[in-house]
């Protein structure tokens, strides 16, 4: 195994705990052709970049006949510019033509957000003969004990700064047949937001739109049936009634601000208190908690139906590993294997949705990690979202 990082003293200091197998490699993800290098050279990547490395290094891999598995986005659900979001999508075609030219698996999207949340909703709305209600959940949030104390209720397990840029996305749910805009500062708005109730993961839950729901259902096939469509992610009460307050303030906008003569951002900046604060990060024995959830309403062999399909993951504490990198790091793995012993045969650009649940479910299973599925009593049209 190759792992190539552009972390200065990686090559000195590689993953694996010393396993001879592991060979390090300290490689810029701009210079293409050393991506380029790495690739040819490999029977199959796992990609873990940046979002903006993840699609070139799709068609890097596409032009050089190599299986790819990664855990991002390919197009970038916050692309609204109509010139920027053509050229992208020439460039996903581009990657689709190219590895079905040469006979290769493309797998993009496949983490957990995005990634097992859609895998496990195309499982779930094969078994309807039409979908009314659909809401995803996807979140990562604090066991109750590792989150007392904390005046966000909440601690990272991934990049700040990434997280600050999710926290301020546009999106777009469908409720009652009525599409609804979420203005970039507004997911976190008392009127977008609901609560789920789950004893299993310690009680309440507030959840927010995620992105823009319509784009997922047209890949699912439910957007002209379904009257409620909503993709959503999770946290403790409160945490939405603070981050509506600061996204409105300018908090987490991307606009650099002269601030006594330097160029502050403002998401940058407040990434950067929170990123100090010991509170913040998770302690070696406290748990993270990974959630997945689809709950779908409507008519399967002439009756009404509900049924939901979750899985909850938590901090392994004898590996260290979190949910959040349980939950991202095995799907893509699990990928690039069923890829290289031919379990996905499929070529071309593939997601998610693509690939049968139960071809990924046993992998998923020998890693501790078990999406069950349960019948529910339907919603009536009044209490429905």
């Amino acid at each position: 195994v190759t792992a190539a990082d552009a972390r200065r003293g990686f090559e000195a200091d590689p993953p694996g705990g010393g396993d001879t197998a592991i060979e390090a490699e300290g490689t810029d993800a701009a210079d293409e052709e050393a991506i380029r290098g790495l690739v040819r050279k490999a029977d199959a990547v796992v990609e873990l970049l940046p979002g903006r490395f993840a699609a070139p290094t799709g068609l890097i891999a596409a032009e050089e006949g190599k299986p790819l598995a990664s855990s991002m986005y390919y197009l970038n659900p916050a692309l609204k510019e109509p010139e920027a979001r053509r050229r992208q999508e020439e460039l996903l075609q581009r990657i689709d033509d190219t590895a079905r030219r040469n006979g290769v698996g493309i797998v993009s999207e496949f983490g957990m957000d995005p990634g097992l949340d859609l895998l496990v909703s195309a499982d779930l709305l094969r078994q309807f003969d039409r979908v009314d209600q659909f809401h995803s959940y996807g979140a990562g949030f604090p066991e109750p004990e590792a989150a007392k104390g904390n005046p966000l209720g909440y601690k990272f397990t991934w990049t700040v700064r990434g997280v600050m840029s999710s926290y301020r996305r546009p999106g777009r749910y469908r409720r009652g047949g009525d599409d609804i805009d979420v203005g970039a500062t507004e997911m976190f708005a008392p009127e977008h937001t609901h609560l789920l109730e789950l004893p299993e993961v310690g009680g309440t839950l507030e959840c927010f739109p995620n992105g823009n729901a319509l784009d997922y259902a047209e890949t699912l096939g439910i957007a002209d049936t379904a009257a409620d469509i909503g993709r959503y992610i999770c946290r403790r009460p409160g945490h939405g009634a603070f981050w509506h307050r600061m996204a409105e303030c300018g908090f987490l906008d991307d606009e650099p601000l002269d601030v006594e003569g330097a160029g502050v951002v403002p998401a940058a900046f407040t990434a950067s208190i929170l990123s100090a604060r010991e509170e913040f990060w998770y302690k070696p024995e406290e748990r993270d908690i990974a959630l997945v959830r689809v709950d779908v309403e409507g008519m399967a062999g002439g009756e009404r139906r509900r049924r939901i399909a979750q899985m909850i993951d938590r901090r392994d504490l004898e590996t260290g590993f979190t949910a959040m990198q349980r939950t991202v790091g095995f799907p893509v793995s699990i990928a690039v294997q069923l890829l290289l012993d031919g379990r996905i045969a499929s070529t071309g650009l593939l997601g998610p949705a693509d690939i049968p649940l139960e071809t990924v479910a046993p992998e998923l299973a020998q890693r501790g990690m078990q999406v069950e599925q349960q019948d529910a009593p339907p919603r009536t049209p009044a209490s429905a979202r």
